[in-house]
């Protein structure tokens, strides 16, 4: 496993065009649930063990080699607002063409001529990163980080957080991160002899439906 590859592709930097997103932060700020960092801190931390968990699950089984076409099927099916299953296609693409030209190889193009229109965003970051040489847990610490980081981020710029506040925000999740990175990479294990119905399917009903509100939404900062 390359340490290198894993700073790479959790990287903030890296163009997958998630610094267009809010992680549903941006909904959550105009409805006054985040006001301040201890908000945005409860906002993050149900984010993770909820979709960010199911997310994390599902980037693991990729990375760990299951059927990338069946583990998109069942992102759709844990995905219940179209907003965010647009959202996560639309990711999906963004990433595949960083991936592909980051770390070509044979899986990542398979599934981009199957899903032309984009594959679920963490079904490419998992393949990514088994193309870059990293296992199950590596993939799914990169999902659990994107997942709090997203909206830290986008707090920052929502609010004027002061930028230290939302740093140290993800730093105390940091345990939490590895607690679900470690039971997304278990999961992944176990669906590869149970079958896939052994992912999590943990959801958070308000992120789906302050994404809808949010996608008609006429003047907007972030995408999502």
């Amino acid at each position: 496993m390359s340490r290198a590859a894993l700073l790479v592709l959790a990287d903030g930097r890296f163009p997958a065009g998630g610094h267009a997103h809010s992680g549903g932060a941006e909904a959550a700020v105009k409805a006054g649930r985040i006001r301040t960092a201890a908000d945005l801190a409860e906002f993050c931390r149900g984010r993770l063990h909820t979709a960010g968990l199911t997310a994390a699950a599902l980037a693991a089984a990729a990375a760990a080699g299951l059927d990338p076409l069946a583990l998109d099927e069942a992102a759709d099916a844990r995905t219940p607002s179209p907003a965010l299953r647009a959202t996560a296609r639309k990711l999906g693409r963004q990433m595949m063409r960083a991936a592909r030209a980051t770390w070509p190889c044979a899986e990542l193009d398979a599934l981009a001529a199957a899903r032309p229109r984009g594959a679920h965003q963490p079904i490419v970051l998992g393949l990514a990163a088994r193309a870059a040489g990293l296992g199950p847990e590596e993939a799914a610490h990169c999902v659990a980080y994107e997942t709090v980081s997203g909206p830290a981020t986008a707090v920052v710029r929502l609010l004027s957080l002061d930028p230290f506040d939302a740093t140290a925000v993800l730093a105390r999740l940091a345990p939490e991160l590895d607690a679900v990175a470690r039971r997304a990479a278990h999961a992944a294990t176990e669906a590869a002899v149970e079958g896939l119905d052994a992912l999590p399917a943990s959801s958070a009903p308000l992120l789906d439906i302050t994404a809808e509100a949010h996608a008609a939404w006429a003047v907007r900062l972030f995408a999502s």
